[in-house]
């Protein structure tokens, strides 16, 4: 049996707060950045819902590489 995703209750906070707030990602900033810290406690691969910050992260480092 899989493991529980350690940062899924996080996802599903912001899924409730963008419904409720037609959408508009700004007004969910505070739980987005819940989501982060709680990425940031685990090792990288061990959230399947971290995976998008985990990408976005790569992308940034290889644009500041890039670009030097």
């Amino acid at each position: 049996m899989p493991r529980k995703d350690p940062c899924q209750k996080h996802a599903c906070e912001i899924q409730k707060c963008l419904q409720a707030n037609n959408y508009v990602e700004s007004k969910c900033q505070a739980v987005i950045q819940e989501l982060r810290k709680c990425c940031a406690r685990y090792p990288k691969g061990r959230s399947v819902v971290c995976s998008g910050f985990e990408k976005e992260e790569e992308e940034n480092l290889a644009l500041k590489s890039a670009s030097k």
